[in-house]
């Protein structure tokens, strides 16, 4: 078994404490980020000196470029970037403010596109690695109640998709991890819920906030199986785009897809319908390359 090196962000909790004490015990090296101070120190006592601390708030771009360039220049290498860290802002669109909307989507989704945008010049020049994208379900099937935390699972599954080919001929694998509803502190601890407004109360949106007021289900993944096919992705080549976690995130991902898939193709004449009839245009090339 190949020992790498690997940069996890939100180290502290959830899938990131998972994969970061799998890793240790088999000898592997950590750098994990944390927000909570004292939230990894168990692991710095635990592991001295495979286990690298380093604080990070992904909403921090100048701290972000900090972290990452310092855990290469101490490491020399790092073979695997996790980003990880996140969280849920539940609620209907209107229920949210703007501050909200904002701080889930520089967490979420910039905060990850800059992790990984200060991550390639090193992943480039050490001639590749790899890169775990947590993503969720929600990155592929969408529910009332969860526009924001969909927006931004969407989004970064749109920019990871593409990265792909981007720095495939890097040796830079990219894979986006979907995990269905797994037995974390997510639900429970790592969600926001939004101030009530009464009229969504008999609306579709209300039964996420149900879901978090009542506490009364959990997620039927476990955290720790989900942790180990995480790490086990990283030895296949070329890395799998995606990689499903969960009977519950594999069963809404099909039938979302499925449903999608049913409404495009009833609409084939009509879209051709709208194809310039004077002959020479160009049509090779990304199909949305001059979408507006």
């Amino acid at each position: 078994m190949t020992s790498r090196t690997w940069l996890i962000t939100g180290a502290n909790s959830g899938f990131g404490r998972h994969l970061s004490e799998q890793l240790l015990s088999r000898g592997d090296r950590v750098v994990g980020t944390f927000r909570a101070i004292g939230s990894v120190d168990d692991l710095s006592r635990r592991w001295p000196d495979d286990f690298r601390a380093a604080h990070l708030d992904v909403t921090d771009p100048a701290e972000i470029t900090a972290v990452v360039d310092e855990a290469w220049a101490a490491l020399g290498r790092i073979d695997v970037v996790v980003s990880n860290a996140g969280y849920g802002l539940m609620g209907a669109a209107e229920e949210l403010t703007d501050d909200q909307v904002v701080h889930q989507i520089a967490t979420n989704l910039t905060g990850s596109i800059r992790l990984i945008r200060a991550a390639l010049p090193h992943l480039r020049r050490q001639g590749g690695g790899r890169i775990l994208q947590l993503s969720s379900v929600g990155g592929q099937a969408a529910w009332p109640g969860g526009s924001l935390y969909h927006a931004t699972k969407w989004g970064v599954e749109g920019f990871a998709d593409a990265l792909a080919g981007e720095v495939a001929p890097f040796g830079i694998g990219v894979t986006i991890v979907e995990p269905g509803g797994a037995r974390t502190n997510f639900r429970y601890g790592g969600s926001v819920l939004a101030d009530r407004i009464e009229a969504y109360d008999v609306t579709p949106a209300a039964a996420i906030r149900r879901v978090l007021t009542e506490r009364t289900t959990e997620g039927i993944g476990d955290p720790a199986l989900m942790a180990t096919a995480m790490i086990a992705s990283v030895d296949h080549d070329p890395a799998p785009r995606r990689l499903v976690l969960g009977s519950d995130a594999h069963q809404a991902i099909e039938n979302a897809l499925n449903a999608r898939l049913s409404d495009v193709r009833t609409q084939r004449d009509s879209a051709k319908a709208t194809d310039s009839p004077l002959e020479g245009v160009i049509t090779s090339g990304p199909a949305d390359l001059n979408a507006e």
